[in-house]
C-alpha cells in the first residue's frame, strides 16, 4: 500500500460521472498506470435529466468502486464547483490528453445508461430521479 502524497505527480480526472461506469474505470486504470496516483474531480451539477445523481452520491459510488478495485489508497475523490473551462498559460508543466480505447469501451455511454432505465449496480439515488 502506498501513501497518498499531495506533492507526488498525480493524474486528474474531471467529470460528472453520471454514473461512474466501466469506461470510467478503464480510464482510471490508465491514469493510475501513468503516475500511480489519481485525483477524481466530480463536478457539482444541479440535478436534471442529464445529472440525476447528486454529486455527493456520485462521490460515494466512486469510492465504493475504488474499494472493489483495491485502489482506494491511490485515488482521492473530490466534489468541485461546476467547472466549465480550464485555462492555462505557457509552460505550465502538465499535459492535457485524451485517451482512446477499443470500440467496446468507447461505446459505453452514460447517456445510454441513464436512458435505458437499468440502474442495477449504480447509486440508489440514480433510480430516484426522472430520466
Amino acid at each position: 500500500m502506498s501513501e497518498w502524497l499531495n506533492s507526488k505527480p498525480t493524474v486528474q480526472m474531471l467529470g460528472r460521472f453520471q454514473p461512474f461506469h466501466k469506461g470510467h474505470q478503464e480510464l482510471l486504470k490508465r491514469a493510475l498506470a501513468k503516475t500511480g496516483q489519481v485525483a477524481i474531480l466530480v463536478r457539482d451539477m444541479p440535478l436534471s435529466k442529464d445529472n440525476p445523481i447528486p454529486s455527493m452520491s456520485v462521490k460515494g459510488d466512486i469510492e465504493a468502486v475504488l474499494e472493489d478495485m483495491g485502489v482506494s489508497d491511490k485515488v482521492k475523490v473530490f466534489v468541485v464547483p461546476n467547472i466549465v473551462n480550464i485555462t492555462y498559460g505557457r509552460d505550465v508543466g502538465y499535459v492535457i490528453e485524451q485517451e482512446h480505447f477499443d470500440a467496446d469501451i468507447e461505446a459505453i455511454s452514460a447517456t445510454k445508461i441513464r436512458e435505458s432505465g437499468d440502474f442495477q449496480g449504480y447509486s440508489e439515488d440514480f433510480a430516484g430521479h426522472p430520466v
